[in-house]
């Protein structure tokens, strides 16, 4: 980082409410403490949890003027005291943590633990990267860490074409398991060439009926749900006996057949590791994974891809470019 630069631009809400909160502001650079280094971000991404935090955020402990924003790919500019893992130079992602204030990745720099930083894909430019951490992180914990999808296995991915759903499809065809997804109509196609074996129109087909009958009444051996409320309720009839589900979002559910057929239901929310991110790498670095863009906005016009997510629609991730190729800073 360039001795003179003091100040960043970033996109900060001056208050809890729609897109329209958004203003650019040119704030302090901030400076990595014991254990922390310092990123130069070169782009970010928007999820579901950014504009709930958006509309009201005391639930994470964010009090406006703040900069949210919770995944960033970048360039390592500086480390603070006992960092051992990183050196300036270092191109990096990782998904920034939620709780306790610390400000997020709309904005030039940011500062993170060593301990939830990973090298970036090398396979992958900056944009790409940055629509991963997050989303790719919850699929795999959802599938892996806590669902512990197994080879052979049969899972349900609800959502299969938005942001945490088209990365789970990649990483349960790369487990080894056959993948039953369910999508819009206009999504279908996207669905299958990420790998899923049956996609099911959820508006105009039943999942439950299909799943029934198309597995003998055995059902499947886990459900990602990303959808929750109804969906997650009728997701528990099709899960095998001594099965698991897992959902990103809950809702009131019949709590009967968790009992009657022993199944295990976790609840999810990310919790931030390098592990999980350079598994994701891997599975990048060899093919198996790869992220879907649906469109690439500058960083301050966030308030348009916050409008855009929020209206629903959006096939797998909108990235946010903060620092353009060859630029020398700013938007």
């Amino acid at each position: 980082m360039a001795k003179t630069a003091k100040t960043m631009m970033a996109m900060v809400i001056r208050s809890f409410g729609g897109p329209e909160v958004f203003e650019a502001r040119e704030v302090p650079v901030p400076e990595p403490g014991p254990g922390e280094v310092l990123v130069e971000v070169h782009a970010s991404s928007v999820n579901p949890v950014d504009y709930k935090i958006r509309r009201n955020g005391t639930w994470a402990g964010v009090e406006p003027p703040a900069i949210i924003g919770y995944d960033v790919s970048g360039v390592v500019v500086a480390v603070g005291p006992g960092v051992t893992d990183f050196q300036p130079g270092d191109e990096v992602y990782y998904t920034p943590e939620i709780f306790g204030g610390r400000p997020g990745s709309y904005a030039q720099y940011h500062v993170a633990r060593q301990e939830i930083v990973a090298r970036k894909p090398e396979n992958l430019s900056h944009t790409e990267a940055a629509v991963v951490p997050l989303a790719g992180g919850t699929a795999w914990d959802g599938l892996i860490t806590r669902g512990g999808l197994r080879v052979g296995e049969t899972v349900l991915i609800h959502g299969a074409a938005g942001g945490v759903g088209h990365f789970a499809v990649q990483i349960a065809k790369a487990a080894g398991a056959f993948v039953y997804a369910t999508a819009r109509a206009d999504n279908m196609e996207f669905v299958k060439s990420l790998g899923a074996d049956r996609v099911i129109e959820y508006r105009t087909q039943d999942f439950v009926e299909i799943i029934r009958r198309e597995t003998g009444s055995q059902g499947v051996d886990l459900v990602l749900d990303t959808v929750g409320g109804e969906v997650l309720a009728r997701s528990l009839e099709v899960v095998r006996p001594h099965g698991r589900v897992v959902t990103i979002l809950g809702g009131q559910v019949n709590l009967g057949p968790l009992s009657r057929k022993n199944l295990t239901l976790h609840g999810l929310f990310l919790g931030r590791a390098r592990y999980k991110l350079d598994a994701l790498r891997t599975l990048i670095e060899g093919g198996k994974l790869r992220p879907a863009l649906d469109g690439i906005l500058p960083l301050d016009q966030v308030a348009e891809a916050h409008s855009r997510l929020e209206e629903g629609g959006v096939r797998g991730k909108i990235a946010l470019r903060v620092r353009p190729a060859g630029s020398p800073g700013g938007f």
